[in-house]
């Protein structure tokens, strides 16, 4: 059951990777603001790049979810790739909204999801949108439930 749910929240992550640049969600992406911010071709790039790796995971645990055990390099695989993605998600909102502003990013991001839905308060000229926060929790929560299965020895 933990497994089924740990491939739950790839497909969730995965889906949310490949569309939210590219798919009107109302208020919670601002696909227009977002394709007057970056070419399509860096679109493009950027989407491949942030969505291939989850991908492949997904597909493989897809295949190995029938047999209840993954193989040993599928573990490393979701445990360097969901690492990478939550690293990148730290250092691009949560340090520059916490931490270490970084005004040349916040004007961008302001311009990119400055009209999409968002709970949280602004701080140093960011404010995570909701789709984002959605994301990152859904990663951290990979992230955890890795570690539950890991310890586990599944």
């Amino acid at each position: 059951m933990m497994l089924t749910f740990l491939v739950s929240l790839q497909a969730i992550q995965v889906v949310i990777l490949w569309l939210h640049d590219w798919v009107p969600l109302g208020r919670l992406n601002g696909v227009a603001t977002v394709r007057a911010a970056d070419t399509t071709g860096r679109l493009v790039l950027v989407t491949l790049i942030q969505s291939v790796p989850y991908t492949i995971g997904l597909a493989y645990s897809l295949v190995h979810l029938h047999t209840a055990h993954f193989p040993g390099w599928l573990w490393y695989w979701l445990w360097v790739s969901y690492g990478l993605l939550f690293a990148g998600e730290l250092r691009a909102w949560w340090l520059p909204y916490l931490v270490a502003p970084e005004p040349a990013r916040a004007t961008r991001y302001q311009s990119m999801f400055g009209t999409t839905h968002t709970f949280l308060p602004e701080r140093n000229g960011i404010t995570p949108n909701t789709l984002h926060v959605v994301l990152h929790i859904q990663t951290a929560a990979t992230l955890c439930l890795l570690a539950a299965l890991t310890l586990r020895g599944t």
